[in-house]
């Protein structure tokens, strides 16, 4: 990778560089983001629009590089925004809209792109108490449930989301279109099963794992005597027996209809919210 892109080397700062080459190496480096190997490698990922970067950077995300279209200049939250990654030892480029297009793979792309540092929270940082309620995922693989979990968490007021074993990345391009900026408002954590399971007894938590031959309707389960840990399968073959056997709960959804399941990310927003409803009760009758 380029030093202006690399953690570890030299930053041009306190101006603007204009690039219209997509040959530009800050620009393939960018472009090469779209590669979880890349994303592994250089611990970042990259976020499109202004509103996403302004609220990555409200929330004490570390910005690399700023990328703005040749139409943004002048503007003044860009200006702001341009501003900020100078402060912030970051690099700053004015492209061109033939730039921005490779960039962020799209016809139409928004005016502004912005390189983040990844950030993870380790799991044994995180002890579940009082009312919070966190998602653990098992395997998801599809990018854009998994951006609308993160999404749906935030907006449900969860305080956080688990992926258990082989997940997709959820600092991929499609994941962090899908969360519309809500992944920089949650700790995301990443675990094997054996290091979740070892963590689950360690914390005083209640587990509600959702399952096809779950024997309990899941809004007759107790939400409000603990914390809570939602756990959802994978798409296509739900709940793996080891985590399954040690949930303290194993839910279902009652369907009516021909659908035998749901989409994982339309269940886990039902969960979500039947788990705010509870807590919103408790809060009604104090």
């Amino acid at each position: 990778m380029s030093d202006d892109f690399r953690h570890d080397g030299p930053r041009r700062v306190g101006q603007v560089k204009e690039v219209t080459s997509l040959a530009n190496p800050v620009i393939k480096d960018i472009k090469a983001l779209s590669l979880k190997k890349a994303r592994d490698e250089s611990r970042t990922f990259l976020a499109e629009g202004l509103k996403l970067v302004i609220d990555a950077l409200d929330r004490g995300w570390t910005i690399r590089t700023l990328v703005y279209a040749k139409a943004g200049k002048g503007k003044p939250l860009v200006e702001k925004v341009a501003a900020r990654t100078v402060a912030a030892r970051g690099l700053v480029l004015e492209v061109s809209e033939k730039v921005m297009s490779s960039i962020t793979r799209r016809d139409n792309p928004q005016m502004v792109a912005a390189v983040f540092e990844q950030r993870w929270t380790p799991l044994k940082d995180i002890q579940p108490k009082g009312s919070e309620t966190w998602i653990a995922l098992d395997r998801v693989r599809d990018p854009g449930n998994l951006g609308t979990i993160i999404r749906t968490a935030d907006a449900a007021g969860a305080s956080g989301v688990i992926l258990v074993g082989d997940c997709t990345d959820p600092f991929s391009m499609e994941t962090v279109r899908a969360t519309m900026g809500s992944m920089f408002a949650l700790p995301l954590v990443k675990t094997t099963p054996a290091d979740f399971l070892k963590w689950k007894k360690s914390v005083d938590a209640r587990l509600v794992a959702t399952h096809l031959a779950g024997a309990v309707d899941y809004r007759t389960i107790d939400y409000k005597s603990k914390p809570v840990i939602l756990m959802m399968g994978n798409e296509q073959s739900g709940l793996p027996d080891e985590l399954a056997d040690a949930a303290d709960k194993l839910a279902r959804i009652p369907q009516v209809g021909m659908a035998d399941s749901l989409n994982l990310a339309v269940a886990t927003g039902v969960m979500l919210f039947e788990v705010r409803r509870h807590l919103l009760a408790l809060d009604g009758a104090k």
